[in-house]
């Protein structure tokens, strides 16, 4: 794209992205850039964090010089901007040698507006000394939180960044991240030299966002049922390679469109299912958590874990892979006591000596825990950790829809502790459910524990029951889990609860009735329209496999939808739809008109 300089950001909004208006800070945060500030912009995924550093770069004279920590992600954001005529490239590891070199001599010619490069390559002195050559109209450092010991995925090279901007005085430098609390804000305004009168934080309510957790009972029976009511494309996070394999072959038994991503399989094969999935309009990836930073597919309608995150900002990212387009998405999650026993064990493993990082990481632990066990509105919370104000029930996460029941627990939970205790300590759940229920099987009659006191005192709950507030117990830290064994041994907080001082709740489930299916995209659509943004979606699948991209990088859903029900007449009145630009115009405009007009 050949671009004028000194063009007003408004008009590229316009001319090149299709859009009408800045949402949220965006306006705030490009201002601030286009004056030669130094930003950090903190704002949830699908807020419009690219446009942020990408208008700027278009608007100001030179090349924007993107820093951003992953190769899929950095592709994904080139074949974007092509789309829309901007003239950006990516170099990285996977370019050969004479597709490198030909991306540097666009470079020095000025014949790029957007560059994208991993910090690994940022911070070698032979690249900076390429960039000495070449006029920067910003710095833009995306996954900001990289920057920060503190932050969830810490990168030593985005340390070296503050280096490179300082290379290059006058260039203004901004940050960008989704998840940052406020002891990981302040790490990265002081490693990138940012002032912070110029930190934006956007709100981190994602309100597309359903979220729904439910403790585990029968994991395969809760995720096949989750999967019927689900269409469209959608992410399954396992925590172990093995498990990604057999819940992929497990699903693909039950006729589900599924593939496995993990770091142990053969790069091709890796790399073959991603573009798959980001191609797809219905398939479901089974991946550990290596997968998904790296893509910036926008319709990805449900994600969904089999076990707890290592943290809330883990959690925070990892839903945030959904509804990217704003369209409504379902964050779900099935958890145990077991996981967070193994992630109170991995906590004190990793932090070694390092007291202060084991104890705000106990800390992020301990809040995710308390998202999934509150048995009010989930957003509270969720957005009451990252520094919103609580805010009033949302009405679209599970405790609002079917709120719980509750009663006092605190005489079981005694029961279960003196239970763990008489048993010495080492024995699993559903020996000591035998226990507590009186149950003389060869195993409880050969160790002698029913001749216990406490043999028989707990049949008030069922199996169910008694692994809900053993849950409960794990999460409060009043037991621990033996990590190889499953053992419950008392934790440091169980004394206060045996002593009478600390009482319990217990959540009690709801039964869940059977979901309905709705078939995605139709529920936003009127009924009338609906068969012509089928239409439109089926030229927009035939135009994308023609030109190997994903059907998202033709248009949004968001667009086809909009077009369904305005059914513009004219050039002019499509390319006032909104996500329309110039570029899109011309090169789908006509095919799209003759589907609304026939």
């Amino acid at each position: 794209m050949s671009r004028p300089q000194q063009i007003l950001p408004e008009q590229i909004l316009h001319d090149v992205f299709g859009y009408s208006s800045f949402r949220g800070p965006q306006a705030e945060i490009i201002a601030d850039v286009m004056a030669g500030s130094d930003v950090l912009a903190i704002m949830p995924t699908g807020a419009g964090k690219s446009l942020c550093y990408q208008i700027p770069a278009l608007a100001r004279p030179g090349t924007g010089l993107v820093i951003s920590p992953l190769i899929a992600l950095m592709h994904d954001q080139v074949r974007a901007l092509a789309a829309n005529g901007v003239r950006a490239a990516a170099l990285t590891s996977q370019e050969d040698r004479f597709a490198q070199d030909d991306i540097l001599t666009r470079l020095r010619a000025g014949e790029i507006d957007l560059l994208y490069v991993a910090p690994e390559r940022a911070n070698l002195p032979g690249f900076q000394s390429q960039l000495d050559r070449v006029p920067l109209s910003l710095i833009a450092i995306d996954e900001a939180h990289c920057v920060s010991q503190w932050g969830h995925d810490f990168r030593p090279d985005y340390r070296q960044l503050k280096a490179l901007c300082d290379r290059f005085p006058g260039v203004p430098r901004i940050a960008l991240t989704a998840t940052a609390d406020e002891i990981t804000r302040r790490d990265i305004l002081d490693q990138l030299g940012i002032d912070p009168d110029h930190m934006v934080v956007a709100g981190f309510d994602r309100p597309n966002i359903r979220y729904e957790v439910h403790g585990k009972v029968e994991e395969k029976r809760q995720l096949k049922a989750f999967l019927e009511s689900q269409d469209g494309c959608g992410i399954i996070y396992a925590r172990t390679r093995d498990k990604v394999e057999r819940t992929a072959e497990w699903l693909k038994g039950l006729g589900v469109n599924a593939l496995p991503y993990h770091a142990g399989l053969d790069g091709r094969v890796r790399n073959a299912n991603q573009a798959a999935f980001v191609k797809a309009e219905d398939m479901v990836m089974v991946a550990t958590v290596a997968f998904g930073m790296g893509i910036d597919k926008p319709d990805v309608r449900f994600v969904a874990h089999m076990g707890l995150p290592d943290s809330i900002e883990h959690y925070y990212q990892e839903t945030g892979r959904a509804g990217r387009d704003g369209d409504p998405a379902i964050a779900f999650m099935l958890y145990g006591a077991a996981d967070i026993g193994r992630s109170r064990n991995q906590i004190e493993i990793a932090g070694g000596i390092n007291e202060a990082k084991t104890r705000a990481d106990h800390q992020r632990l301990n809040a995710l825990v308390g998202f999934c066990e509150t048995t009010g509105c989930r957003r509270i919370p969720l957005l009451t950790y990252f520094g919103e104000p609580a805010p009033e029930p949302c009405g679209n996460c599970d405790t609002c829809l079917t709120p719980p029941e509750t009663r006092d627990a605190t005489e079981a939970a005694q029961k279960l502790l003196s239970t763990v205790y008489r048993t010495g300590q080492r024995f699993g759940l559903g020996h000591l459910v035998s226990v507590l229920h009186g149950k003389r099987d060869e195993r409880v009659e050969r160790l002698g524990h029913d001749a216990l006191s406490v043999f028989g005192i707990g049949t008030e709950l069922d199996e169910r029951g008694w692994r809900a507030l053993s849950r409960q117990l794990v999460a409060a830290d009043a037991l621990r889990i033996d990590p190889e064994h499953g053992g419950l041994s008392l934790g440091p907080n169980a004394r206060p609860m045996l002593k009478g001082e600390q009482s319990l709740t217990l959540r009690i489930e709801p039964e869940r009735t059977r979901r309905t299916r709705v078939k995605r995209g139709t529920a936003p659509v009127d009924a009338a329209d609906a068969p012509l943004f089928d239409r439109l979606r089926e030229l927009r699948r035939q135009l994308a496999s023609d030109q190997g991209v994903p059907p998202y990088v033709i248009f949004h859903d968001s667009t086809l939808r909009e077009m369904a029900q305005l059914k513009p007449a004219s050039l002019a009145a499509l390319g006032e739809i909104s996500g329309v630009g110039a570029r899109k115009l011309d090169a789908y405009g006509p095919a799209f008109l003759s589907a609304i007009n026939s």
